[in-house]
C-alpha cells in the first residue's frame, strides 16, 4: 500500500511514517498542502491522510485540487476536536473519513485498511467496466491438420512461460486465438487477456488506447481514461498486427517492456504494471526492420518466441471442420448441411481471406440458401476459379476473387475487405501488387 502522510507536525509526520512503514507500507511524508500536490501529481497514492489545519495551504483546498484534477486515492482527514465542521466540509468533498486528533495508531490502521480496500475496488470496478466495453467472443481453435495440431502443441508448452511470445501468419488466420489459448495455459489465466488491433486505429489514437490519458491532457479529454496496459494489468495484452505501431509508440512500447512503467497522455505520475505482452503480425518484420519503419531492438524483446500459423488454403484438412463448427454455433442453422459438391467447392478454394473469409461466405449461405441441404449454387461466391485444373495457380484464382469482390462493391475498398474477411491493408496491399492502384 502507497500512503501520503501530509501534517505540518513534523512529530506526528515522523511517528506516522515510522508505524505505517514497518507493517510493509510505502510512506511519503509532506509538511503542507503545497508539498502534497507536488507528491500526488507525481506517484499515485492508495491512501493520503491529510490534515486540515497547515500552512501555505490547509487540507480543505488540498481536497478541492484533489476532487478537480481527478487525482485518484481516499483520503482520510485528521483534524482537531475544535474543527469538526470543516471535517464535515471535507467529507463533502470526497473524503473518505476523519479522524480527530490526538489519536492511537490501533485506532487509524483499521480506517487505513477500510479506504484502501474501497480505493481498490473503484480500480477494480473501473478496469473491469474496461473490459466488457471491449469484451469479444474469440470462438474456439478448430485444428484436425498435422500443422495446426503441431502448432497447438508449442503453444501449450510456450505458455506456461512469461516471456514474451510472436505470432506471425495472414490476415484472418487466427492469430488473435493462438494468443487467447497462450493466455489461457499461462500462469495468469484468471487475469485479463486484452487485445489492441493497431492496424485497425489510427495512428494518433493509438498511444491514449495504450496509455490512457489524465484529464485535460487534448482537446476533448474530459475525464481520465485507463489504458490498455492498465486494463491488463496482471494478465495479457496482445498486439495485433504490431508491425503497423508508429516508429514513436514503439520506443514507448519498449521502455514499458523493459521497466514495467510508464506515463498516461498528459499524466506526471508514473504507472507500474505488469504485462505479459503477446504480439502478432502478418508482416516481414525484419523486412521492416531493414526500411527502418521498425526498431530491431523491440523486435527481439517481443520474439522470445515465434509461433507461425499456415494459411488456410495449406491445411485443407481443416476445412470440414471449420464448416461443422461455425454451422453448430448458429443454434438456427444447425438442420442445415453442405452437400459433398458444396464441400468440395470450399475445400478446393484458396481462401485469401482465411478463416474470417471462410467464416463470412458460411454465415451468408446459411442465412440465404432455402433448404436445408448447401448446394454450389447456394454459396455467394464465384469459385469456378477453384476448380481449374491442378496446374494453375492458386494466386490467379485469389487476384479473380479479390477483384470480382472489389467490382460487387462498387469498387469500395472497406465493404469489399469486409466481404473478404480481410483488413483494408491487406486489401490494398493485394490489390497494389496487382497494379490496381486507384
Amino acid at each position: 500500500m502507497k500512503i501520503l502522510v501530509v501534517d505540518d507536525e513534523k512529530n506526528l509526520r515522523q511517528v506516522l511514517a515510522i508505524e505505517l512503514s514497518a507493517d510493509g507500507d510505502e510512506v511519503d511524508t509532506a509538511e503542507d498542502g503545497v508539498k502534497a500536490l507536488e507528491l500526488l501529481e507525481k506517484k499515485e497514492y492508495d491512501v493520503v491522510l491529510l490534515d486540515l489545519n497547515m500552512p501555505r495551504m490547509g487540507g480543505i483546498d488540498v481536497l478541492k485540487k484533489i476532487e478537480a484534477l481527478e487525482i485518484p486515492g481516499e483520503v482520510i482527514v485528521l483534524t482537531a476536536n475544535t474543527t469538526i465542521t470543516a471535517a464535515v466540509e471535507a467529507m463533502k468533498l470526497g473524503a473518505y473519513d476523519y479522524l480527530t486528533k490526538p489519536f492511537r495508531l490501533e485506532e487509524l490502521a483499521p480506517i487505513i485498511e477500510k479506504a484502501f480496500e474501497k480505493k481498490k475496488l473503484r480500480s477494480e470496478n473501473l478496469i473491469l467496466k474496461t473490459q466488457i466495453e471491449r469484451q469479444q467472443d474469440n470462438g474456439y481453435i478448430v485444428a484436425k491438420s498435422p500443422a495446426m495440431l503441431e502448432l497447438l502443441a508449442t503453444a501449450g508448452k510456450i505458455a506456461a512461460s512469461d516471456y514474451p511470445v510472436m505470432i506471425t501468419g495472414e490476415s484472418g488466420a487466427g492469430k488473435e486465438l493462438i494468443a487467447s489459448s497462450i493466455h489461457a495455459g499461462s500462469k495468469r489465466p484468471d487475469k485479463p487477456f486484452v487485445a489492441l488491433n493497431c492496424g485497425a486505429i489510427p495512428e494518433n489514437m493509438i498511444e491514449s488506447e495504450l496509455f490512457g490519458y489524465e484529464k485535460g491532457a487534448f482537446t476533448g479529454a474530459q475525464a481520465r481514461k485507463l489504458g490498455l496496459l492498465e486494463v491488463a494489468n496482471k494478465g495479457t495484452l496482445f498486439l495485433d498486427e504490431i508491425g503497423d505501431m508508429p516508429p514513436a509508440l514503439q520506443v514507448k512500447l519498449l521502455r514499458v517492456i523493459e521497466t514495467g512503467t510508464f506515463f498516461r497522455l498528459g499524466g506526471t505520475r508514473e504507472q507500474k504494471v505488469d504485462v505479459r505482452i503477446v504480439a502478432a503480425t502478418n508482416k516481414d518484420l525484419k523486412a521492416e526492420i531493414a526500411r527502418g519503419s521498425f526498431r530491431q531492438d523491440l523486435y527481439y524483446r517481443i520474439s522470445s518466441f515465434v509461433v507461425h500459423i499456415m494459411p488456410l488454403r495449406d491445411r485443407p484438412e481443416d476445412i470440414p471442420a471449420l464448416i461443422a463448427y461455425f454451422t453448430e454455433r448458429s443454434p438456427e442453422f444447425r438442420h442445415k448441411r453442405f452437400s459433398k459438391e458444396a464441400l468440395a467447392m470450399l475445400s478446393r478454394y484458396p481462401w485469401p481471406g482465411n478463416v474470417r473469409e471462410l467464416q463470412n461466405v458460411l454465415h451468408r449461405a446459411l442465412l440465404l440458401s432455402k433448404n436445408d441441404i448447401i448446394e454450389p449454387s447456394d454459396l455467394p461466391l464465384d469459385l469456378c476459379g477453384a476448380q481449374q485444373s491442378g496446374s494453375a495457380r492458386l494466386e490467379d484464382v485469389e487476384r479473380e476473387h479479390i477483384l470480382k469482390i472489389l467490382k460487387a462493391s462498387g469498387g469500395q475498398r472497406n465493404r469489399a475487405a469486409e466481404t473478404l474477411g480481410i483488413d483494408p491493408k491487406t486489401l490494398y496491399r493485394k490489390l497494389v501488387g496487382y497494379g490496381v492502384n486507384e
